[in-house]
């Protein structure tokens, strides 16, 4: 296939290697080295896309990530990636790129009926237009708004790909490999620093690799090349290539590395993706700066372009965009722009200046171009391509030129956005017209383009400065510095904001559709602050992140309030920098890989038993054992805890958090941490104990045990066994660090089984024999201690959740097997059972205790009927916002048992409670239910709820009303106990 725009010769592309890729489903070539947005240059094709909101035809902008209107899909699939910059896509062998916000395609878009609205759509259009009905806001406004927004569409499939996570260290951090970075790189590891250069590019140079310029008698690209080359001789110097640097934070930095992007599928065992978390003694901002477009009506059509990037198209990439090409410029940069052009052997129709003065050593850049200065364009020609300009002169008079391309340019703007990451600002330069930053995070330097040092040999000079001078602050000493000589270069400018002409729309921000009319009435509105401009007109808010368009629209806006743009200001700029996939912030952590499943030491015994699993937190436990003969749950669930009631169960609790406490001031420390108190517990005994969030509210209940004067164990939730950690670890390390206590969770060493029923202690005394005596005299309820049985060291526990006589045995995890078939062997006489986690919680059910459905982040205490447990004799955590007014108001929901007046009837959980009588609403809820479960002690279903002054309507009727589950019945309000209520069963 012929590629009309491609140059015979030159650019840095490899003619050598013909690359074959599809863009709307039609197959193209391009060469390797090429962007995608260079070979679709190459290919004559301008037009990829649709504006936001207006869906007007939007070209190819830019060479670089300011990107704002060449956005594309990669890829197809599970793999499909939407909103990626075609300027910054490596082009390789077999891509495939759709475009995006348009259908059915770029050149036909039905939506683009969207600009006969325009009047409609300006900017906040949404606070004022769809205000009335306001039942239509949810039927039929949000939904149309939320259809039409956005750009491109994600797959909804699972990414295929993996993500991986680094870290690394360094005394010198690079951030742009152009002229200041190399030079910056080159300085520091001369003189030995340990440095890492990242760039955004897949090749290093910046605008070396655009430019014709010489440098040290070697072309720019050459001397690029040369610099990349001896720094991969020095031994401490990291290149990562195809690496943005997105954010700065305390002491560290973000940066992704887009290690298998430039392929069709990363190779096996290598990621698509790598995040870099880079800890830097000093840094070096490189990243230059970007040349600001010109505002002016009609300056969004396609074929307009920053002369910067048809520079950077011709000289690197070997493609002339257009046939006759027209320069807008307020800047001496733009005239270079046309020399290149011009030397490429583009044909220059016009260069125009809105200055009316410029040197003739400038003027002579654009040969025999016809030249205008102190005109401007003021209007603009054609759809899907521009046709044609119109040019108006200083004396007004004007001209239409026929032209199919337009460069612009406006000035440049440095690249300081991850300067500003801790808090700094940019503060306006007239000297240079830009944003500049001087409040650098710690240990950062500004160099470069980025530091407004516009020609290249002082953009060089100042990179090696800020190199050398990196080294000397970790201790290499100040090196002297070889002078690095480059070609002259003019770098003046005048910027002008915003141009008249005619009435078309003149757009600042081409990606959101903001024009220079959205901005004005900003200010009109009262949106007089930068933030409120952003927000209110959403400029700079797209995924080029106003890298465009915040400039001229700040400018703008200062116009508009009447103050200079210093007084004015910038908005903040904020992390990332660039977009950064979440899967590459999760890394590997996805999927089961996220939260690995963990498997108990019994799971293989118990799947030999026949276990149904769940998930119970990150552990699969045995929700319940089968039985031959039982085709449903619910009877495999009844006959367990029949057997536990009548005789005796196991149950595997190792997935309980354990933690392990040590030091002489535990105690003290639990006593700060639970309502009730501990540093009276005895060696030897174990305590119930309730714990508290700041606010009161309780976060988790467990038992304590001492197992000799400094050594205890606390046991938590298995949901909570992790924030519950972390909330000792807090409180240790930073509210009380003096205490000696240290802790560690010992939740994997230990497996730990429930021993239940009234034969559970024949049970484990058939099993312990002389090892142990667990008469009720020598082991009585909650009691626990350490022994032996031969060398393996065992716990007991003396602890029931069942309401039975029960105990809890644990053994080092590595034991936990044999253990658990130990205690199966020992109980056949006495018809033992395992049982899984519905019998314990229909158990728990029967006896009132509580758990997570009733520990939800909303109870108190006093809601749990645990109220008498809260000390007031010490502080502890909570306590005091545990008792604000409405935290101890009498008519807070509470703890009661319930049963349906119809035995037969099943209850639900969730059903919402309501006195009886009365209609069901929001203003009557009394409650709703928490859990149930069929009682096989009480032959019908139970449960728990949570009622307005439970304790006061013991014996009341009341309504459960489930409109979801269509579930409406009686139910009378009970004591939660429903099993041996004096507790004799468990004291046996």
């Amino acid at each position: 296939m012929s590629i009309s725009r491609r140059l015979a010769s030159g650019g840095l592309i490899d003619r050598s290697k013909p690359v074959s890729f599809s863009f709307d489903g039609k197959t193209y070539g391009g060469y390797a080295g090429d962007t995608l947005a260079s070979a679709l240059l190459a290919n004559d094709t301008m037009l990829v896309g649709r504006s936001f909101k207006y869906h007007r035809p939007r070209g190819i902008f830019s060479a670089g990530p300011e990107e704002p209107n060449a956005l594309v899909t990669l890829r197809s699939g599970a793999r499909a990636e939407p909103n990626t910059k075609a300027t910054t896509v490596q082009l390789f062998d077999s891509l495939d790129a759709s475009s995006q916000n348009c259908w059915p395609s770029p050149n036909f878009d039905l939506r683009a009926v969207h600009q006969l609205a325009g009047p409609l759509l300006n900017a906040g259009f949404y606070y004022k237009t769809f205000m009335w009905p306001a039942a239509f806001w949810e039927k039929f406004y949000e939904p149309a708004i939320r259809a039409s927004a956005g750009l491109g569409a994600l797959s909804g499939l699972d990414d295929p790909d993996t993500y991986e996570k680094s870290h690394a260290f360094c005394d010198l951090l690079v951030i742009g490999a152009g002229p200041a970075g190399l030079a910056a790189a080159l300085a520091a590891g001369r003189a030995g620093a340990r440095v890492i250069v990242a760039e955004e590019d897949f090749v290093l140079g910046g605008r070396l690799l655009s430019d014709t310029a010489q440098i040290d008698g070697v072309t720019a690209a050459s001397w690029a090349a040369l610099a990349e080359a001896e720094l991969g001789t020095l031994p401490h110097v990291r290149i990562l290539k195809r690496t943005a640097v997105f954010g700065a934070y305390d002491g560290e930095y973000g940066a992704i590395e887009r290690v298998s992007d430039h392929l069709p599928v990363p190779p096996p065992f290598m990621p698509r993706q790598r995040l870099w978390k880079i800890v830097a003694k000093q840094c070096v901002l490189a990243a230059g700066a970007q040349e600001r477009p010109l505002v002016f009506p009609g300056n969004d059509r396609p074929g307009i372009m920053l002369a910067s990037a048809l520079r950077a198209y011709a000289n690197r990439f070997g493609v002339v965009p257009g046939k006759r090409i027209a320069v807008f410029t307020t800047s001496d940069d733009g005239w270079r722009s046309a020399f290149d052009l011009q030397a490429a052997g583009a044909e220059i129709a016009v260069v125009v200046d809105a200055r009316t003065e410029v040197s003739p050593e400038v003027r002579k850049l654009a040969g025999n171009a016809p030249q205008f200065l102190g005109a401007h364009v003021s209007d603009t020609s054609g759809y899907r391509r521009l046709t044609t300009i119109e040019i108006t002169d200083s004396t007004g008079k004007t001209r239409s030129v026929t032209v199919d391309t337009l460069g612009v340019s406006g000035g440049w703007s440095p690249s300081i956005g991850i300067a500003t990451h801790l808090g700094g600002k940019g503060s306006w330069s007239e000297e240079r017209s830009a944003f500049l930053c001087s409040d650098t995070p710690p240990g950062m330097q500004i160099a470069g383009a980025a530091a407004a040092q516009w020609t290249l040999t002082r953009a060089l000079e100042s990179g090696a400065l800020a190199g050398a001078k990196a080294a000397s602050y970790v201790g290499l000493g100040l090196q002297t510095q070889k002078p690095i000589t480059a070609s002259d270069e003019a770098s003046g400018t005048n910027p002008v904001w915003l141009f008249a002409g005619s009435r078309r729309k003149a757009f600042v921000d081409l990606q959101n559709d903001v024009t220079a009319t959205d901005v004005a009435l900003a200010a009109q509105e009262g949106f007089r602050s930068v933030e409120q401009l952003k927000r209110y007109t959403t400029l700079g808010m797209a995924t080029d992140q106003g890298k465009t368009s915040n400039v001229n629209g700040l400018a703008i806006l200062a116009g508009e309030i009447r103050k200079t743009i210093a007084e004015t200001g910038a908005t903040r700029a904020r992390p990332p920098h660039v977009p950064v996939a979440i899967g590459a912030f999760a890394g590997l952590h996805s999927g089961k890989h996220f939260k690995p499943t963990r498997l108990t030491a019994s799971h293989a015994a118990s799947a030999a038993l026949n276990a149904t699993f769940v998930e119970a937190g990150q552990w699969m436990r045995a929700q319940w054992f089968n039985a031959p003969g039982e085709t449903d749950w619910l009877t495999s669930v009844t006959r367990e805890v029949k057997t536990v009631r009548s005789s005796v169960g196991i149950c595997d609790v190792s997935t309980l958090g354990k933690i392990a406490l040590c030091g002489s001031d535990v105690g003290t420390f639990l006593d700060r941490v639970y309502i009730n108190t501990f540093s009276t517990l005895p060696v030897g005994k174990v305590r119930y104990g309730v714990m508290l969030r700041e606010d009161g509210f309780v976060m988790d209940d467990g038992t304590t045990g001492r197992l000799s004067a400094d050594h205890w164990v606390m046991t938590t939730t298995t949901v909570n066994a992790g924030k519950v950690m972390q909330h000792l670890e807090y409180c240790h390390q930073v509210l009380w660090p003096k205490l000696d206590v240290q802790m560690v969770s010992v939740t994997e060493q230990w497996a730990q089984y429930a021993v239940a029923g009234p034969k559970s202690r024949e049970l484990l005394q058939a099993l312990l024999d002389d090892a142990f005596d667990v008469s009720n005299e020598a082991f009585p309820y909650l009691a626990c201690a350490e022994f032996h049985v031969g060398n393996i060291p065992l716990r007991l526990f003396r602890v029931s959740f069942s309401g039975e006589l029960a105990y809890e045995i644990a053994a080092p995890a590595g034991y936990g097997e044999a253990l658990f078939n130990a205690l199966m062997q020992a109980g056949k006489p006495f018809g033992v059972t395992p049982y899984g986690t519905e019998a314990l919680s229909v158990m728990r059910i029967e006896k009132g205790h509580v758990a997570g459905s009733e520990l939800n982040g909303q109870t108190v205490a006093r809601d749990l009927g645990l109220g008498r447990m809260m000390s007031v004799k010490k502080d502890y955590i909570g306590r005091t916002m545990a008792a604000r007014e409405a935290l101890i108001d009498s008519n807070r929901p509470t703890l009661v048992g319930l049963r349906p007046v119809d035995r037969s009837h099943r209850l639900r959980n969730g059903a919402l409670l309501f006195a009886r009588g009365v209609t069901p609403a929001p203003d009557n809820n009394a409650g709703f239910i928490t859990s149930t479960a069929f009682s096989p002690g009480n032959n019908h279903w139970i449960g728990l709820g949570l009622l307005t002054r439970g304790p006061e309507r013991h014996g009341e009727i009341i309504r459960a009303w489930d409109p979801v589950r269509s579930g409406d019945l009686e139910l009378e309000v009970v004591d939660p106990d429903f099993v041996d209520a004096e507790g004799a069963r468990l004291r046996a």
